[in-house]
């Protein structure tokens, strides 16, 4: 992606973080990325490119601080950087709190907007199967079924403890020990099945 592509979709996360999708105005964010509405439709023809891309780097956004090793991690074993994983989309940094506010009102706007339906769908097909490949290798003798229920859980939970934390309901820590709870609660119920 050029820069000056990603510096729009940079500013489009954060317009659509601050005012949500429908607050999405091309006169607006062409202010925001500090270009001209026409290089926004030369770089992404409509408002529909623009959200598409948005969700595409929102996602390689969140794989990259998910992804930051934490040299504990390899010494813990899987079950750490499954917990890792998750937990790095439970942090006060700006980047993670600008990448999950607009995550979320993507989400929501699907529900008005079908264009996003399958791309959202996509992305989080995606996450759901990063993190029951994790599930499997802390659980290698488990089905595949199980660990995509499971991740499924975990990501839609993470999703709706987010929420909760940015809109002021929960607080950081309290969100972080439930999500590890869960993991815990995931884990146990596949223990059984391993005897």
């Amino acid at each position: 992606m050029s820069d000056r592509r990603t510096e729009i979709v940079k500013a489009a996360t954060r317009v659509i973080a601050r005012r949500g999708v429908r607050g999405l105005r091309v006169g607006e964010l062409a202010t925001e990325a500090g270009v001209s509405t026409a290089l926004i439709y030369y770089h992404f023809t409509d408002r529909a490119g623009i959200l598409r891309e948005t969700l595409a780097f929102i996602g390689e956004r969140a794989d990259r601080y998910t992804a930051e090793p934490d040299p504990d991690d390899a010494a813990r074993g899987p079950r750490a950087e499954l917990e890792q994983a998750l937990l790095l989309e439970l942090q006060n940094s700006a980047e993670v709190r600008e990448n999950s506010t607009a995550w979320g009102e993507l989400r929501a706007s699907a529900v008005f907007e079908s264009s996003l339906r399958d791309d959202l769908a996509r992305a989080t097909h995606t996450w759901v199967h990063e993190i029951a490949e994790l599930l499997g290798r802390v659980h290698p003798a488990g089905t595949a079924p199980a660990h995509a229920a499971s991740a499924e859980r975990l990501t839609a939970l993470l999703e709706g403890l987010s929420i909760r934390w940015l809109s002021g309901s929960l607080p950081l820590d309290h969100a972080r020990r439930l999500l590890g709870e869960a993991v815990d609660a995931e884990l146990a119920d596949c223990r059984p099945a391993l005897r």
